[in-house]
């Protein structure tokens, strides 16, 4: 029942779109686009996954876990490929928790590696943005520059003061408080030096860089001449728009916010759309490697059971 939904959400908001686009300049203009920058694209989009999954490798080093890369590359690409390509209740958050478990770690330990990468994923791409729309604030209106400068910050600022709520003791005697109150305390044994921190935070803003380079090579494919500094002031806003999961693997999402963001500027909506429907073909594409791995592991574990 909730995919259906989804479904429903993405479809309305491209029936919203086909109000004010011209379909048939749609499909020209996705006919015309270059292959050899789609192939670049690509390649950029599976550097971005990979590096991703590096992040989450070099975050559960810190932990329990003692997995080889390979590991946590497979089992990264496996969760992209459940998010993307099979919209199930099973998120690939929860393929990375369970193969973790899988490998005999705990559960709960298991998670929280898991959402310790999924929030310094999150303030990579906050500051990214937030450097960004400060190095080149006129590109977009004063308006939306300083909102995207003030959600950015806020962002930012929000995370580090959660290393300061350990110190907040009265928070442990409500359920719902205590919950920041353990992940203060974590985050805080985790990353005795910010350093290390700072080295993972800059892991997450070249993954998200490697994802801006990836729309910018889409749109020099469709020729929509927009600039890099354009898409990386206002791709980001969209990949956050993304995380909530209110549509089937952003779709229908990620189009409207795009539409909507680059007519800030003049730019054609029939090239951001086809823009955006290429982005998200080959975020399939991309998560491809993640069904051999899934199929691979599945055959193992029958293996394993005989």
């Amino acid at each position: 029942m909730k995919n259906i939904i989804k479904l429903l959400i993405a479809i309305a908001i491209f029936y919203y779109l086909s109000l004010n686009i011209d379909f048939n300049e749609l499909w020209a203009i996705l006919a015309k686009s270059h292959g050899g920058w789609i192939l670049l694209a690509l390649i950029l989009q599976l550097g971005s996954t990979y590096l991703a999954a590096y992040r989450w490798f070099k975050i559960s080093k810190l932990l329990i876990f003692k997995e080889k890369l390979s590991f946590y590359v497979q089992s990264y690409f496996k969760g992209t490929f459940f998010n993307q390509v099979l919209p199930s209740s099973i998120g690939g958050d929860a393929v990375r928790i369970i193969d973790l478990t899988r490998k005999g770690y705990d559960k709960k330990e298991a998670f929280y590696g898991v959402f310790v990468d999924r929030i310094v994923g999150l303030v990579g791409l906050l500051v990214l943005n937030l450097i960004a729309s400060i190095l080149f604030y006129g590109t977009f209106k004063p308006d939306f520059s300083q909102l995207i400068i003030f959600i950015s910050f806020s962002g930012i600022i929000g995370f580090l003061s959660l290393f300061y709520l350990e110190k907040i003791h009265f928070l442990a005697k409500y359920k719902f408080l205590n919950l920041f109150h353990r992940l203060s305390k974590r985050l805080n044994e985790l990353y005795p030096s910010k350093t290390l921190l700072a080295k993972h935070i800059s892991i997450s803003v070249a993954v998200h860089l490697l994802s801006v380079l990836t729309m910018y090579g889409i749109s020099l494919s469709i020729d929509t001449h927009l600039s890099f500094q354009m898409l990386l002031i206002a791709v980001p806003p969209v990949f956050l728009l993304t995380i909530v999961p209110i549509s089937l693997a952003g779709w229908g999402i990620r189009e409207g916010a795009m539409v909507g963001i680059f007519m800030l500027v003049g730019a054609n909506p029939a090239k951001i759309l086809a823009m955006s429907i290429l982005y998200g073909l080959l975020l399939i594409i991309s998560a491809m490697p993640g069904s051999y791995f899934w199929i691979k592991n599945k055959k193992i574990t029958q293996e394993e059971k005989i």
